[in-house]
């Protein structure tokens, strides 16, 4: 079960600066490299972690890592949009935490329920 409190930990921590660059977003600034570099490392070590725990045990939190992995998809092209000089579309911001607040959700309900 340690396991799944160490995603939830790393991915709570993933949020917190992912709401930090979605202000940035929404406020037309400019994107840090650093910041959005350790967001995405932490989103991946999060999610490796619930599919490591899931392929140990018979129930997983299986809708949580296809949602989860939906908005790594949207932060994928977001990040290719801002390296290639091109702007973050705002609905895209909002569409990628949208997911990624529902797929935490349920892997809350999941662990904690």
């Amino acid at each position: 079960m340690g396991i799944i409190y160490g995603a939830i930990s790393i991915l709570g921590m993933t949020a917190i600066i992912g709401l930090y660059l979605f202000t940035l977003i929404m406020r037309n600034k400019g994107i840090p490299k650093g910041a959005t570099l350790i967001h995405g490392l932490f989103a991946v070590l999060g999610v490796l972690l619930l599919i490591v725990y899931s392929l140990g045990c018979e129930t997983g939190p299986w809708v949580s890592i296809i949602i989860l992995l939906l908005a790594a998809l949207g932060g994928l092209v977001m990040n290719f949009r801002d390296l290639t000089g091109r702007k973050v579309p705002k609905w895209l911001a909002v569409v990628h935490g949208l997911a990624a607040v529902i797929g935490f959700a349920y892997l809350l309900v999941f662990a904690f329920c």
